[in-house]
């Protein structure tokens, strides 16, 4: 069976880039780099099919030029003629996702379209579209692969228990008993990053001469905070992977100088990261290491990020999300503004370069953007990202002020965007959020 897994384009949406300052433009976050590793794990469990991974991100930043979207999709399922076409959908892309299935069906009816990822787990009724024929909820690799052997054996999809497809005009999922998987642990998936070998030039962060690479060491997060929708797509759960499964792959990949451990937060069992730099220290592994570490675990665990340090941590991203404890305490955050300034402090005496992010609410005044200006200021960092709050679909945010919301167009669901009415002005709103990005040490761009 011929499989062909597209990674849609982003989202161009972004508001705070529109309005703001000159002067700030350049710093503002454009576009999220990195592989799709979701669609990497896919094509591993169907490898002894014909799979072509198409990184459409990586495609339009390698050649400006590429043809629009509709246009690239016919132009791919004319070239390798798939059976099945697997889309992997956030939210900012839930649009292109479904402009991706409805090009594939016009130019064959017959090929079977499949939607997975962060949406289709969090939001799988959204996809009402005729276009798309199958979601997959979840961490489901195997489902993916049952659709495959499903098609290939010419059985309906109403076979395959886990699935939501159509049946008897009723979007609806089928029941069945699914085995219980562990993908971080004895489930885990080894992935094939030479699908992505066209790409491997525009994974590069900010002035860095070499690619990066995404690696997870753990899906899920054991935080519970109320605009992330990482741990509502796990359910609460938290799966960690086993290190001598992450030394191997990062053995595995001498053509990434620069990993990015690819989670909600990297550092949750303060053992196991021991271990693990012990074990890339004894293994002479020698790479830049990118991780996100929450405040409070740097302030409270000064060892460890030295540790890390030693073995090749330089540059953590940390959501600081707010300097007042009541905004903090609103978003179940459960680390005080203190916890803030305690870790930049131990960062900074590493070495290391801290990505420190706020996130804005609507409603702020020029009186709140003076304060977060004066409180950034006065603990700076070298690289700072200023979003807004958005109420993601699928989070708990979202159903608190479900009500407020005036603007639903997905494509706008990029932190880039306010969604709700703001108490500013819209565009001044989004004028003082632009001109916070200038608050920071360095001149680079994460």
């Amino acid at each position: 069976m011929k499989v062909l897994l597209i990674n849609p384009p982003r989202s161009p949406e972004n508001n705070i880039l529109k309005y703001a300052p000159e002067a700030a433009r350049r710093f503002i976050h454009k576009k999220l780099i990195g592989p799709p590793l979701g669609l990497l794990t896919i094509a591993s469990v169907v490898k002894d099919h014909d799979v072509v991974v198409f990184d459409m991100k990586g495609e339009y930043d390698l050649d400006p030029a590429t043809p629009p979207l509709r246009e690239l999709v016919t132009e791919l399922v004319n070239r390798h003629q798939p059976d099945v076409v697997g889309v992997t959908v956030i939210t900012s892309e839930f649009n292109d996702s479904v402009t991706i299935c409805k090009g594939a069906k016009e130019v064959n009816p017959l090929i079977i379209t499949v939607a997975g990822g962060l949406h289709a787990t969090l939001l799988p009724y959204d996809f009402t579209d005729p276009s798309i024929d199958v979601v997959i909820p979840g961490q489901s690799p195997h489902l993916f692969r049952a659709i495959v052997e499903a098609k290939e054996r010419g059985l309906p999809l109403d076979s395959v228990p886990g699935i939501l497809t159509r049946t008897n005009g009723e979007f609806r999922k089928i029941p069945g008993d699914l085995p219980k998987r562990d993908p971080a642990g004895d489930d885990f998936l080894s992935i094939d990053r030479k699908h992505l070998t066209r790409w491997i030039s525009t994974y590069k962060v900010g002035n860095s001469p070499f690619p990066s690479t995404y690696v997870y060491t753990s899906l899920g997060c054991p935080y519970q905070c109320t605009f992330c929708s990482i741990w509502t797509q796990f359910k609460g759960q938290y799966h960690q992977r086993q290190t001598e499964s992450l030394i191997e792959e990062l053995k595995s990949i001498p053509e990434y100088p620069v990993v990015r451990f690819a989670d909600a937060n990297t550092v949750v069992d303060i053992q196991f990261m021991h271990n693990l730099f012990d074990r890339i220290v004894e293994e002479g592994i020698e790479k830049t290491f990118v991780m996100d570490i929450r405040a409070d675990v740097a302030a409270n665990h000064p060892g460890i990020i030295e540790k890390m340090a030693r073995g090749g941590l330089k540059v953590v991203i940390c959501g600081f999300e707010s300097f007042r404890d009541e905004e903090l305490k609103r978003y179940k955050k459960e680390s005080p503004a203190f916890d803030n300034q305690k870790a930049i402090e131990v960062f900074n005496n590493n070495g290391i370069m801290v990505r420190g992010n706020y996130v804005i609410p609507f409603d702020y005044l020029e009186d709140d953007f003076k304060a977060l200006a004066d409180y950034s200021s006065a603990n700076p960092v070298v690289y700072a990202g200023y979003t807004i709050l958005t109420p993601m679909p699928g989070t708990v945010y979202y159903k608190q002020i479900s009500d407020q919301i005036i603007d639903r167009d997905y494509n706008k669901y990029n932190f880039f965007n306010a969604v709700t009415r703001t108490t500013l002005p819209y565009e001044e709103f989004h004028e003082r959020v632009g001109a916070l990005w200038l608050i920071k040490k360095g001149t680079d761009v994460i």
